[in-house]
């Protein structure tokens, strides 16, 4: 079929009279409309629509920016009708030679609608200033309206600044020149995006303004941006920015938060206008989201299917509730000792610990913090952090906690991503949030002089908090209840296996893990833990248990050293330690520096656990030894579900060697299944608990995550399983009904010989001698990858490249064992590792560096 411009159809473009009842045109005023419509398309094969998308592009772009979804409804058939307009004095449409303001606009809109009869059930569809435009006429049509979608867009200027680029655009000596007379802002807004325009596509753009005379509706847009309270727009502006709020129908928004014009902080103030939207941030996309990303596929899966996914897993948490903070409020009189500082020295007891939360609560309250508001944590796990958690739970403030574990980049995207309306943090934390602007007021830990808290932007500090608070507090300040299923907390992945992503948890479900915790491991009140794992500090007092965290950096855990473990195990007695792989590698590697007293404390301990990333027997035996009366346990879960499942050390030699670890039998009130995979490494969409079939584990469970925050198209993948979270893991269940685990679904190798996961294989070639970690990865095409093991040595090899051929043989005949051939033998001094965790090998940059390697490129360290 012949193409208009590059992805158009020549039978979508249409032209229609329509006439005008904008006050700024004469009565009997008629202007020729140009819309890409695929009607005639539907009616050629006999498909009734089911509902229209009316799609309104912003400035200075045109209807071309909706051909998408023309082609994702031809290609697949879809019984939705697509018109996508030429706004008046752009596109194709008329030269009005008039100004048209906001207001003419939506009045605009609404003619064109009515004369193209589109009935009811329409979902207005917006970018840049067709958003707010699409909403005027959307708040004005209510009884038509059946959904909202909008990509990156400004409903109202929300207390902000003009963004600078349009500042430029709008000055009186560039705006002339900027915006009609040259092509520069046609030019700035196309190398928006992110990859960069195809030369072919950039043409199409640019193909209704191509003269001085063509522009004019692109510099009339800028003029009317009513950024300033006396704008001749601006009332319309407001009006519409209220009236939104009314909205009650679904909506869905779409974000590339790269954009340097409508930033995240006009998708925050779109939320909270439209509080029941579902919402997705593209990272690392632009102000072109529909060109730098596919929003074709997610639009019409949303309006095809709103059903709530999390129903299922929601029901099974929905009894026997009991708040996170019952056990701190159970032992408001108790003087023994609830949480401890290691560096300085300092501890609060019960009593002392629930007086702090509840000042803090309140002086939170005065400064503005509400149920609902996001508080972003940036506080090293100890007192403070601990207060702090608790008293946004007793405020029904939700807890942001992203760690600089993340790196700074990572951090940065985070907490954008996560919008919160308050930032709580250290000096380092606060300089990071003032040089890269992330969002928030900024509230200081300890006490910044004048000079530093004029530059840091700091508003108040929790000094100034606890002071005010507990003025209020000893009044018996009135704090509401949460509602259990309100959000509770924002807690990020490690970043190890893609960009972090934000983790909501409602007050129910981490009840659930709360009490998951305690049945499995039976930590109950009076127990003391050492938390050298952040997510054990947050849940410490909820369990009753006294907490202390090491003196390490917990966002490195190899920063953990015996000495440091031992001094904590010291201050509270303990009988529970928690600590992560790397951090557990690095006490063994100091053991040595233990004295008597120490060496007895931790003979004292009762329970060993560490997770986030598999162990092996060995490492566990060590630990053992350390802790020689302790149970040594390895759960297995993710930020997402903690735990899953659970296996201690006899556990593990009872199980023997296999293919994957195994991470035993689910905890309490947890269930764990398989979709299986296919030759491509594909996994289906039916649970089976069919012994030694493996696929993607499945895990359901009261204390699963509510949902990824603001990642509604992953949110969806992740649940597509009704009931279900899909974990990204692959793996198998045995006979005994043991979990095995054998990898990452997206580590899966797609061979000529079908699926093979890494796991097995990499255990067999660290059995090697002289053979540090591995992984296993694949370079090729889907279907014919090549497995390459790429490999650290002991001692380190000293530059990157092709595996000395005496080691390469050792490696191919273990890994033969396992059923894998592998096709080259890679080694590196060390293998690129997740921040967090120092501990998960990125395998992602492995395969691309092997295939760059392999391939006769310049040898890099990845």
């Amino acid at each position: 079929m012949t193409e208009i411009f590059p992805g158009v159809k020549e039978i979508y473009s249409k032209h229609l009279s329509v006439p005008s009842t904008s006050a700024v045109d004469n009565p009997g005023t008629t202007h020729n409309w140009h819309v890409l419509d695929n009607q005639e398309e539907l009616a050629q094969r006999g498909i009734t629509p089911v509902g229209t998308l009316v799609c309104v592009h912003g400035n200075p772009t045109w209807s071309y920016l909706w051909r998408s979804l023309l082609n994702h409804v031809s290609e697949n058939q879809l019984a939705w009708r697509v018109v996508a307009v030429d706004q008046l004095d752009m596109g194709f449409s008329d030269r009005t030679g008039t100004f048209r303001r906001l207001a003419d606009r939506v009045n605009d809109l609404g003619d064109l609608i009515d004369a193209l009869d589109l009935g009811d059930n329409i979902t207005t569809v917006g970018h840049d200033w067709g958003g707010i435009i699409s909403l005027g006429w959307a708040v004005a049509h209510q009884e038509r309206l059946e959904n909202v979608v909008l990509t990156n867009t400004a409903i109202h200027p929300a207390g902000f600044e003009l963004p600078s680029a349009l500042k430029l655009a709008s000055h009186p000596a560039v705006h002339g020149w900027g915006t009609k007379t040259t092509r520069a802002f046609l030019q700035v807004t196309h190398s928006l995006a992110q990859p960069a325009l195809a030369p072919q596509v950039r043409t199409a753009f640019m193909a209704p303004y191509t003269s001085a005379e063509k522009r004019d509706g692109v510099a009339n847009f800028v003029a009317d941006i009513p950024f300033a309270p006396e704008h001749p727009s601006r009332p319309a502006l407001d009006e519409i920015s209220e009236a939104v709020r009314s909205l009650e129908v679904p909506a869905l928004m779409l974000w590339g938060p790269k954009d340097p014009v409508f930033s995240d902080r006009y998708l925050r103030d779109l939320i909270g206008r439209l509080p029941q939207a579902q919402v997705h941030r593209f990272e690392g996309a632009s102000h072109l989201v529909g060109e730098d990303r596919d929003i074709a596929t997610p639009i019409f899966s949303w309006l095809n299917d709103r059903s709530d996914l999390h129903a299922a897993s929601r029901a099974q948490g929905e009894g026997g509730y009991r708040p996170m903070l019952a056990e701190l409020d159970s032992r408001q009189d108790d003087q023994s000792t609830a949480v401890v500082d290691i560096h300085p020295p300092r501890s609060l007891s019960w009593a002392e610990l629930g007086g702090r939360v509840n000042a803090l609560a309140a002086g939170l309250q005065q400064i503005g913090v509400k149920s609902g508001d996001r508080v972003n944590l940036l506080v090293p796990p100890g007192i403070e952090l601990t207060s702090l958690i608790y008293a946004c739970l007793r405020l029904g403030a939700v807890i942001v906690v992203a760690d600089a574990g993340l790196g700074t980049k990572g951090l940065g995207r985070a907490i954008k991503g996560a919008g919160p309306s308050f930032l709580i943090g250290i000096d380092r934390a606060l300089t990071g949030a003032r040089l890269l602007g992330w969002p928030g007021t900024k509230i200081a830990v300890g006490n910044p002089s004048a000079a530093k808290r004029k530059a840091l932007g700091v508003a108040h500090t929790l000094d100034e908090l606890m002071e005010a608070g507990s003025k209020a507090s000893a009044q018996a300040p009135d704090f509401v209840a949460a509602d259990p299923d309100a959000d509770a907390a924002v807690l990020f992945t490690s970043g190890s296996t893609g960009p972090a992503k934000g983790v909501v948890y409602t007050h129910r479900q981490l009840a659930a893990m709360r009490d998951t915790l305690r049945e499995t491991y039976n930590l109950k009140a009076g127990s003391a833990l050492v938390a050298g794992f952040a997510p054990f500090a947050l849940l410490g007092p909820a369990l009753g248990a006294t907490s202390v965290t090491p003196d390490m950096d917990v966002t490195a855990p190899r920063t953990l050293t015996a000495s440091a473990l031992a001094d904590a195990a010291v201050a509270v007695n303990a009988t529970t330690v928690f600590a992560s792989p790397a951090a557990l590698a690095n006490v063994l590697d100091t053991k040595a520096e233990l004295n008597t007293a120490q060496r007895k404390t931790l003979s004292g301990v009762e329970l060993m656990l560490s997770a986030g990333a598999p162990i092996p027997e060995s490492l566990l035996a060590k630990v053992q030894e350390l802790v020689p009366n302790a149970k040594v346990h390895t759960p297995y879960g993710m930020t997402e579900a903690l735990p899953v499942t659970d296996i201690d050390l006899p556990g593990i030699q009872a199980a023997g060697e296999g293919n994957g670890v195994c991470v035993g039998t689910a905890v309490a009130g947890a269930t764990v299944a398989i979709a299986p995979i296919d030759e491509l490494g594909v996994a289906g969409d039916q649970p089976e608990y069919v012994p030694g079939v493996t696929g993607e584990i499945l895990v359901r469970a009261p204390h699963v995550k509510d949902r990824y925050d603001r990642l509604w198209i992953t949110e969806q993948a992740s649940s597509s399983i009704a009931g279900w979270h899909r974990t990204g893991d692959v793996g198998h269940l045995d006979d005994a009904g043991r979990l095995w685990v054998e990898g990452r679904l997206g580590h899966v190798l797609s061979t000529a010989n079908g699926a093979i996961t890494p796991v097995a294989a990499e255990h067999a070639v660290q059995s090697v001698p002289g053979a540090g970690r591995a992984a296993l990865v694949g370079v090729g095409p889907a279907g014919t990858q090549a497995a390459v093991v790429v490999m650290e040595t002991v001692p380190a090899a000293r530059k990157p490249g092709p595996a000395s051929s005496e080691l390469a043989s050792k490696v191919r005949a273990a890994v033969a064992a396992t059923g894998t051939d592998v096709a080259a033998v890679l080694v590196l001094p060390v293998l690129p590792t997740d921040i967090r965790h120092n501990s998960k090998i990125d395998r992602a940059a492995l395969a691309q560096w092997a295939g760059a390697t392999l391939a006769g490129g310049r040898i890099r360290t990845p």
